[in-house]
């Protein structure tokens, strides 16, 4: 039941409330939240990722232009609804794409333009830590990131005095405060998952590696402070206050909690820290985090070892790649109707899209599709192209072409899922879905089931996302009960309400999806002679 607006008020100038900013991966997002978990306001701001010198990254300035944007949109929403000029909230918290590498040296200044997950340029880097580590490091870890600046003997790295991710650095500026929570750590270098912090014997083993390159540094003097959620990670300065609400009404004091992840507030969102309940993140990638009751067996490529917010392990599944290229095909809808004259907004173009893959043929009508815009570790490819295929005997329509970009985007994800469920046995109670793909109902469930063969619930929360999840990690912080865990936080006091649609596998997409994932794994070999053949920039 929503507060009436005397009440809201009361509840803007007392600062009960609690503020999360996401930047993912194509937008920043401000969710403003009451202590009942509500959204009272919000503000976004769109972007991309640019290749630049063979890198995937964001301008700083774009960064700060963002945070900007998004929290302006909101405190404009919150004058325009109630009234209220915002000059405080309860607490704060920032989150961001995980992993990447943004280096810094003494003075503060960015060292090489951010480096995000996105990049598969550190293999050389990966392969050898996990030689030495014996533990799995992927491609896109902040260390992996790190040693393969060395391997290239990159000039900036003598220089580095601070490494952290992108949600890290957000939170330095506007604290001061070199901190990041556990769940971003752990995609930053190994969780020593006992003392929930860096695995201190494999920090030994990399300054040992590393010895002879003469560096001023040890890692540890790089990495930043690990925290649990819960745990106050500083205060918003003067200068973080006026660079977040450049008009100056924001005032200072106002308590951090530590900075994650978008995997870890994925978690949050879906009610997915507890043992045996697992999400699925989609967006520009796709990334299924499950809480894992056990060791796994053995170490696995595929499968990143991470943590929730509160420090227990998880098993996560990344693929790189999963709507950017569907998007960039209902772009070009969009332009064909625009050309004719019918223009249209996106909420419909892609609800009726979407709605037709439902009239396709089980397996997507022998068509096949790759939407791999970066590298895709999942199945050994280190650049991208995204390709369509078909054969003559296809049956080449708008519903069965919908379907293949659709099963394409689960398809990487569907590999690396099976290691879990088929080979280490992984029992699984839940598995809770959000992101964008999700909007339209139904379709993108149905979808996933039949990749999975699991039931797939998505919650009437799910279209919150991550800075609703960050929101609730603040939230929790100021407002949690003594000794009152996060996963009981979150299921008796935020979820105990909530709605939800469950969908069950449909046995004739899954049968269908059987079909096409054969497909898509007997045509990598058309991918890799797309990345081998097709440049980069289309020309000689």
């Amino acid at each position: 039941m929503n507060m009436n607006l005397a009440d809201m008020k009361e509840t803007l100038a007392n600062g009960e409330t609690a503020l999360g900013i996401e930047f993912g991966s194509t937008r920043i997002k401000a969710v403003l939240i009451d202590h009942r978990f509500e959204t009272i306001a919000s503000g976004s701001y769109e972007w991309e990722n640019r290749l630049i010198d063979g890198y995937w990254t964001y301008s700083q300035e774009e960064i700060i232009i963002g945070l900007q944007t998004a929290y302006r949109e909101m405190k404009q929403e919150v004058e325009q609804k109630y009234g209220v000029t915002l000059r405080t909230v309860g607490s704060i918290g920032f989150s961001a794409m995980m992993h990447g590498y943004m280096a810094f040296d003494s003075a503060d200044k960015l060292l090489v333009p951010f480096r995000t997950w996105r990049n598969a340029a550190t293999g050389t880097a990966a392969r050898d830590l996990t030689e030495l580590f014996q533990f799995n490091i992927p491609e896109r870890w902040s260390i992996a990131h790190l040693y393969q600046a060395i391997v290239n003997q990159e000039e900036h790295v003598p220089r580095i005095d601070f490494v952290t991710t992108l949600a890290g650095y957000i939170h330095w500026l506007l604290t001061g405060n070199k901190a990041i929570g556990i769940g971003d750590a752990s995609g930053i270098f190994p969780i020593d998952e006992c003392n929930h912090d860096y695995n201190s014997l494999m920090v030994k083993q990399f300054d040992d590696l590393i010895t002879a390159q003469g560096f001023t540094w040890k890692l540890a003097d790089l990495l930043p402070e690990v925290h649990l959620s819960g745990e106050h990670a500083g205060e918003l300065t003067k200068a973080g206050a006026n660079m977040l609400d450049p008009d100056g009404d924001l005032q200072p004091g106002i308590p951090l909690c530590p900075p994650e992840g978008d995997a870890g507030t994925g978690m949050v969102a879906t009610n997915s820290v507890r043992k045996r309940t697992g999400n699925i993140s989609v967006g520009t990638s796709v990334f299924a985090m499950i809480v894992l009751e056990k060791e796994l067996s053995k170490r696995y490529l595929e499968i990143d070892r991470v943590t929730t917010p509160d420090g227990s392990p998880v098993g996560m599944v990344h693929a790189n790649n999963c709507s950017s290229d569907l998007n960039a095909w209902m772009g070009l809808f969009r332009e064909f109707s625009e050309a004719i004259g019918r223009k249209v907004d996106s909420g419909k173009l892609f609800s009726v899209l979407l709605n037709k893959s439902l009239e396709a043929d089980p397996d997507g009508g022998g068509l096949l599709s790759y939407g791999y815009l970066s590298g895709e570790h999942l199945t050994g490819m280190d650049k991208g192209r995204p390709l369509f295929v078909r054969s003559p005997e296809s049956n080449f329509n708008l519903a069965n072409f919908m379907r293949t970009h659709l099963f394409t985007a689960f398809g990487a994800l569907k590999l690396g899922m099976d290691i879990l469920t088929e080979n280490e046995n992984v029992s699984i109670d839940s598995i809770l879905a959000h992101g964008g793909l999700f909007k339209t109902p139904v379709v993108g469930q149905k979808a996933l089931a039949a990749a999975l063969n699991v039931p797939i619930s998505v919650m009437s929360t799910a279209g919150e996302g991550g800075a609703w999840g960050m929101a609730l990690l603040a939230s929790y912080m100021i407002n949690k009960g003594q000794e009152e865990s996060l996963e009981d936080f979150l299921e008796k006091r935020v979820f105990k309400d909530a709605k939800g649609l469950e969908i069950a596998p449909d046995p004739a997409d899954v049968k269908g999806f059987e079909t096409f994932i054969h497909r898509y794994q007997a045509g990598l070999a058309i991918e890799q002679a797309a990345v081998d053949h097709l440049l980069e920039n289309g020309r000689d």
